[in-house]
């Protein structure tokens, strides 16, 4: 596994053959900066039009693939949302071609939402985040209550069957059996990207399963910033990076 030392000197992204390739992309923390409130994150006019320019030059072979929900995902992304292939809730629920999959969701994450909501009602700072196959409680702004945050999270998909998902400050339970990396390999087995070279961007351990499946496909893992990721060989510094190299490839 790389270290974080390591992980700052990996070199930038090889030349992409854009005709040959699909483009699968992380959303907070790769295009968009993470704040400190997931909810305040803003879809700006010139991501916008950057990723309507992408779809266009890799003729609808982009994606997003992130553990927000479809419904967040649309909210933010608005119509240019309908341009790209999308993938929600950590693999759970996914669109492409216009076509929705999703599973039917468990009672269990009710239980799951109320015990949150209460550890976030008694503690000021952190905040609960629903998803639609998940629910996760942020800390960042309460970094004191990390681990009774992740004790209380384990504890839950310990009792109920969900899974435990870690992340960027959160602490999250989700529908089981899923991940960016079967995200990843679902939609590289569909048109327009199946036969494809895959390229995933991700910033945190959520993704280090879509890193290591598009590698496992033949295709390049970059990590953003100077997270240890086992599968990355290549890395752009923050958003602003990711931002930039993506502009270069629609000249």
């Amino acid at each position: 596994m790389t270290t974080e030392a390591q992980a700052t000197r990996l070199p930038p992204p090889e030349p992409v053959d854009v005709g040959r390739s699909s483009l699968l992309l992380d959303f907070d923390g790769t295009l968009v900066s993470l704040q400190d409130d997931p909810h305040a994150v803003v879809v700006d006019a010139g991501l916008a039009g950057l990723l309507t320019r992408l779809a266009a030059r890799f003729d609808g072979r982009v994606a997003i693939v992130s553990g927000r929900s479809l419904a967040d995902l649309d909210r933010l992304l608005g119509p240019v949302g309908r341009l790209l292939a999308l993938s929600g809730s950590h693999g759970c629920e996914h669109r492409w071609e216009g076509v929705d999959a999703r599973p039917v969701r468990p009672p269990t994450l009710e239980i799951a939402a109320a015990r949150m909501e209460r550890f976030a009602s008694l503690h000021p700072g952190v905040l609960l985040e629903r998803k639609s196959f998940g629910v996760g409680l942020h800390y960042r702004r309460a970094p004191e209550h990390e681990d009774a945050a992740i004790a209380l999270a384990q504890g839950i998909a310990a009792e109920t069957g969900l899974a435990y998902q870690p992340g960027n400050r959160m602490a999250e339970v989700r529908v089981p059996g899923s991940d960016k990396g079967v995200a990843v390999s679902l939609l590289m087995q569909h048109a327009p990207m199946a036969g494809t070279i895959p390229i995933f961007l991700g910033d945190d351990e959520t993704d280090e399963p879509g890193l290591a499946a598009a590698v496992a496909l033949g295709g390049m893992a970059v990590a953003v910033g100077t997270r240890r990721s086992a599968s990355a060989r290549h890395a752009l510094a923050d958003v602003e990076a990711v931002r930039g190299w993506l502009k270069e490839l629609c000249l």
